[in-house]
């Protein structure tokens, strides 16, 4: 037994031993084993052909334009390319939907963008871009506002578009003329001779109707002439104009198209009451690209405007909520950027007025519109706050009081409107109004 203790244990004891070794002295060996792993790692991803690589990259690269430029071709052909049905909010009595709107092909069809433009981004840049405006020769008419403001008035008369034929034509317009004068607002910093004024310019004209640009005030090489400046809810310029129109061709219907910040200053303006109209007039249609001077306009007026009816293309509706949805996302930031360079251009114009009424050094520092108004907007048009500047001006607060027929068409992916701001409460109940809405930006 003795000798089978002394096996036993003279077996044992170096395992014993080794084990506390390899206890003591762990770290060479798992810092090998790591090391290994590491450089296995390393050759293997060496062993992987670049182009492997490339292709990764240019995967996620496309990922990321996808989603940054809201590109929906791919769900264009998922839905088989039959685009998204138009929408339509109306009150069950609304004039405009009986009389208008049901009577539009285009409200009742489809909507498929262009495959290569399926991006709302894509399409607003397109026309800037590639856009080739027609020729157009306008005939000036400058007028004085009663703050002692001056408006340039750029003609092109039915007339012209004829004249360019061969006839002849002398480039006046009777007091008795009957032919329908359209009334064009431009945009944000934009004027008669912007690339989309044109093309409308160009496309009513030579369909038999007199056109004028009523350029804002210190636009179209137009110096300031009085200590105001127009903004998002400056609607007096646009009744002034309306109004003299009126009175100088009574005979004349008049129509009025709006673009970009336009839509937001005529709706408020023109709250009319629709039992003084003469039906059987033709419609006043007024198409406000992005903007909401319109639908203020209409709003504002009540019975006492000339307009017989509008239509408004993609009014922001609320400044507010506008101004915190391009604030939102990297690409609404870049609008966001854009536009303020446009509007610092703009006060560069005029700095002379600008720099008496407001601090010059902050407007050319702004690098944002809700900067611009603050240092600028509301100093000279006596705002408390860039909010109460964006409430008190939102023609959402009067769209409510509308009375003339009123057709509203609004992009649901449109990169600066929001959908978000649309009052589509208001338009359910509103009789004189119709509100359409596209699934995707037109």
């Amino acid at each position: 037994s003795r000798k089978i203790k002394s096996s036993i244990t003279g077996t044992r004891a170096p395992p014993r031993h080794r084990h506390r070794t390899r206890q003591q002295n762990p770290g060479p060996m798992a810092t090998a084993g790591e090391d290994s792993a590491a450089e296995l790692l390393l050759r293997a991803a060496a062993l992987v052909p670049l182009e492997r690589y490339a292709l990764a990259a240019l995967l996620l690269a496309s990922a990321f334009l996808y989603r940054f430029l809201e590109l929906h071709v791919l769900g264009d052909l998922l839905r088989g390319l039959r685009g998204g049905r138009v929408a339509l909010t109306y009150h069950p009595d609304s004039q405009v939907y009986h009389r208008v709107a049901a009577k539009c092909r285009s409200l009742h069809g489809r909507y498929l963008a262009t495959p290569w433009l399926a991006s709302p981004h894509l399409q607003t840049l397109f026309l800037g871009i590639w856009g080739r405006p027609p020729s157009v020769t306008y005939r000036r008419q400058l007028y004085t506002v009663r703050d002692g403001g001056t408006i340039a008035l750029d003609w092109l008369l039915a007339s012209d578009s004829e004249a360019a034929d061969g006839s002849s034509c002398d480039g006046t317009i009777s007091s008795d003329d009957s032919t329908p004068i359209v009334v064009v607002v431009p945009g944000l910093t934009s004027d008669s001779t912007a690339a989309y004024v044109k093309h409308l310019v160009f496309s009513m004209a030579s369909n038999g109707w007199n056109v004028v640009v009523g350029n804002h005030r210190g636009l179209g090489g137009i110096s300031i002439t009085s200590d105001c400046f127009y903004n998002g809810g400056w609607t007096e310029d646009i009744r002034e104009v309306v109004n003299y129109l009126h009175q100088k061709y009574p005979e004349a219907p008049l129509f009025t198209v709006g673009t970009s910040l336009g839509a937001n200053i005529l709706v408020d303006l023109v709250i009319y009451s629709f039992t003084s109209i003469n039906i059987l007039k033709p419609i006043l249609i007024l198409y406000f690209f992005k903007l909401h001077i319109q639908v203020k306009y209409l709003g504002e007026e009540g019975g006492s405007t000339p307009v017989a009816g509008a239509a408004s293309i993609c009014s922001p509706w609320d400044l507010l909520v506008t101004s915190r949805f391009i604030s939102r996302k990297l690409v609404q930031r870049c609008y966001d950027k854009a536009l303020a360079i446009g509007l610092k251009g703009y006060a560069k114009l005029h700095q002379p007025v600008l720099s008496r009424l407001a601090n010059w050094e902050a407007i050319t520092s702004s690098r944002s519109t809700r900067e611009f108004d603050h240092h600028a907007t509301c100093v000279v048009a006596k705002y408390e706050t860039v909010d109460t500047f964006y409430r008190k001006c939102s023609c959402a607060n009067y769209i409510g009081n509308v009375s003339v027929p009123l057709l509203c068409i609004s992009a649901l992916d449109d990169p600066l409107c929001t959908r978000e701001a649309i009052p589509w409460d208001e338009c359910r109940q509103v009789t004189s109004l119709t509100q359409a809405h596209y699934l995707k930006h037109f």
